[in-house]
């Protein structure tokens, strides 16, 4: 059975879409795409059904990353199947964790930068929506720089149910 990551913002269109893409092409890379999926959410519906913010898709395309998305709201029932739940600011996370039907689910719940040991105190990656341009590229620059500790531990977490 596949390890199954899912990123969580607010709405699904900018931050958590964007960790999904990075973090794809990051599996892929490492050969890890067929043992590991990533999916992502938001803790908000307002954008249900929709494609990511058309900021992010240029961000992600100009970077090489696939922008193709569609946005969708966040379930406690998935905690069941998921094996990590990654969220994109301090906010989701309490969010997520008063969401978890139990102590183990919200365990399951981390911040993407805290795999960022250049991050320090400031692990919220900030919602770049009513922003320009440039924010979305301080995110993705963000989220760069924290998906390689997560692929690290991911990776680990995988291996270590093989053995």
């Amino acid at each position: 059975m596949a390890y199954r990551v899912c990123f969580v913002c607010t709405g699904n269109i900018c931050r958590s879409p964007m960790a999904e893409a990075v973090f794809r092409e990051r599996l892929r890379a490492a050969g890890l795409d067929d043992r590991v999926h990533a999916d992502s959410a938001g803790t908000d519906g307002w954008h249900e059904g929709d494609g990511a913010d058309p900021r992010t898709v240029a961000v992600l395309e100009e970077h090489g990353y696939d922008g193709t998305h569609t946005a969708r709201r966040f379930q406690p029932s998935w905690f069941d199947r998921l094996d990590l739940v990654v969220a994109l600011d301090a906010g989701h996370l309490r969010v997520l964790r008063r969401l978890a039907p139990t102590e183990r689910d919200a365990a399951k719940v981390r911040l993407l930068r805290s795999y960022d040991p250049a991050a320090g105190d400031d692990r919220d990656v900030p919602d770049p929506y009513y922003g320009d341009a440039g924010g979305f590229a301080q995110c993705l620059d963000m989220v760069e720089a924290a998906t390689g500790g997560l692929l690290d531990a991911v990776r680990a977490d995988v291996e270590g149910r093989v053995a």
